[in-house]
């Protein structure tokens, strides 16, 4: 199984990224988690006859504004999009005359459903848990091809993401903080907060993503914050766009 960083940044595009999209490729599907403008790259990549799965955590816009290119792509098996629970009539409103072409105008079949806490979808397993943010923000726990892939993003420091990750061989969380910032009224994670959260979880390997285009300007700053998480999980990584590994 391979994972894809198509976009890392969050809030907005810079010369270091795109927002945050990650393309999982699997034996029985394509897995995107977010949808920023890191997804206009996936036909690079992606199986376009495999079934494919789009999660989106929630629906800041550097999370979905990529689907706005859905109609450069083929899918021929079609693509089901799962949302939050009770943020479908928001996501409608946003995939819809005049902001973009609406499912009906695309040359493939586009399935919209809520995200349920535990889904079944051929050869995948997923489960969903809310998170704490500024809005309803759902984090996910893949199995897929022997394999727990947990993605947190965005998020403070909760319960439920450290439910999600117990035990995964990898999980990818956010990272748009810098080391002792806060807000509260919109919560995030710093690195350090984020290796806490893969240590006490006991994952495999930590990959950081989502970085705060404001906070983090330069790639330098990322290699920063992957050596502090190191500080507290060795296994630490920070994603580039177009970054790529096996698991």
């Amino acid at each position: 199984m391979k994972i894809i960083f198509l976009g890392t940044n969050g809030w907005y595009d810079t010369d270091t990224g795109n927002t945050i999209c990650t393309l999982i490729k699997a034996k029985s599907c394509n897995l995107i988690l977010d949808a920023g403008f890191g997804i206009c790259k996936i036909d690079r990549y992606i199986d376009k006859y495999k079934p494919t799965y789009i999660f989106l955590s929630h629906l800041h816009l550097d999370h979905l504004v990529g689907l706005h290119a859905l109609a450069k792509f083929s899918f021929g098996a079609g693509v089901k999009i799962f949302v939050p629970k009770g943020t479908i009539p928001y996501f409608r409103r946003f995939l819809a005359q005049p902001f973009t072409i609406p499912p009906k105008g695309l040359s493939f079949k586009v399935d919209i459903k809520a995200a349920a806490l535990k889904m079944h979808l051929g050869g995948l397993d997923v489960r969903s848990l809310e998170l704490v943010h500024s809005s309803r923000c759902l984090g996910y726990r893949f199995k897929l091809d022997n394999k727990v892939i947990t993605y947190c993003t965005d998020t403070g420091p909760c319960k439920n993401a450290l439910k999600l990750a117990q035990g995964a061989d990898l999980l990818i969380t956010e990272c748009a903080l810098k080391k002792g910032q806060s807000d509260q009224g919109w919560p995030h994670l710093d690195p350090t907060q984020a290796a806490v959260l893969a240590k006490k979880s006991q994952v495999r390997k930590l990959v950081l993503t989502h970085f705060d285009a404001y906070n983090y300007k330069t790639k330098k700053e990322r290699q920063i914050a992957q050596s502090q998480a190191r500080m507290d999980f060795p296994n630490s990584f920070a994603a580039f766009d177009g970054m790529q590994l096996k698991i």
